[in-house]
C-alpha cells in the first residue's frame, strides 16, 4: 500500500465506528497509534526530501539563468565586434539555458504541491492520532474502572448480605443465651443467714415507718 492510500485511509477512518465494532477495543486503538505513528514518521521523512528536493531545484533554476545571462552579454559582445556567426551561438545557449530553467519551474512547482501535500497530512495525522490517544486513554480508564468495579462486586458476592445478617442473629442468640445463663446462676440457691438477717432488718424497718405513718395520721385526726 502506497503511502497516500495509508495516509488518505488512516485519515477517513472513523474511529469510534471501528472502536464500536472491535471485540477489543483497547488492543485495536494500540495498533492503529501504532500504524499512525509510523505513517507520520514517513511522511515527515517525505516532507522533509520533498523540500529539499524544492531547494535544489531552485538553485539549479538560478545557475541556468545566471548562465542564460552570462550568454546573452556575450550575444552583445559579440554583435559590438561584428561577430555575428559568434553572436548567434550564443543565443542559442541563451536559449538551451532559459528553456532548462523554464522546465526546472515546472518541476519546481510541482515539487512544492507535494510539500504543500505532505505539510497538510502531517497536521491531519497528528489530529487523527491526538484524537486515537485521547481515545485509548479513556479506554484504558474505563477498563480500570471496569475491572475495579468487578473486583468490587467480587467481595460483596464473598460476603453475601444474607450470609452476614445470618451471622448477627446467631451472633445475637450467642448473646441471649449468655445473658440467660447469667440470670440463673443465683436462681433457686438457698437463702444464706446474711441474707435472712438482712431480710428481717429490712422487714423492721417497714414497720417502723408503717408506725409512724400510723402515728401522724392519729395526731391529724384528734386534732
Amino acid at each position: 500500500m502506497g503511502i497516500f492510500t495509508r495516509v488518505r485511509d488512516i485519515i477517513n477512518a472513523n474511529i469510534n465506528s471501528m472502536l464500536d465494532k472491535a471485540e477489543d477495543p483497547e488492543k485495536l486503538v494500540k495498533l492503529m497509534i501504532r500504524e499512525m505513528e509510523d505513517t507520520l514518521i514517513e511522511v515527515k521523512a517525505n516532507c522533509a526530501s520533498s523540500m529539499a528536493t524544492k531547494k535544489k531545484i531552485h538553485r539549479e533554476i538560478e545557475a541556468m539563468l545566471e548562465h542564460a545571462k552570462t550568454w546573452g552579454s556575450k550575444a552583445e559582445l559579440a554583435v559590438n565586434k561584428g561577430r555575428e556567426d559568434l553572436a548567434r551561438e550564443a543565443l542559442h545557449e541563451k536559449r538551451r539555458f532559459t528553456e532548462r530553467a523554464e522546465s526546472l519551474e515546472d518541476e519546481l512547482e510541482q515539487a512544492k504541491q507535494l510539500v504543500t501535500q505532505y505539510q497538510n497530512d502531517i497536521m491531519q495525522l497528528e489530529d487523527k492520532l491526538g484524537a486515537a490517544r485521547e481515545k485509548q486513554r479513556v479506554l484504558v480508564q474505563r477498563h480500570r474502572h471496569a475491572q475495579d468495579k468487578k473486583k468490587t462486586e467480587t467481595h460483596l458476592r464473598r460476603y453475601d448480605t444474607s450470609n452476614v445478617l445470618h451471622k448477627f442473629d446467631a451472633f445475637q442468640e450467642r448473646i441471649d443465651r449468655m445473658e440467660a445463663e447469667a440470670d440463673l446462676v443465683n436462681y433457686g440457691r438457698k437463702p444464706t443467714l446474711d441474707d435472712e438477717f438482712a431480710a428481717l432488718e429490712q422487714d423492721d424497718e417497714i414497720e417502723k415507718e408503717l408506725a409512724a405513718l400510723k402515728d401522724r395520721s392519729g395526731s391529724g385526726q384528734n386534732q
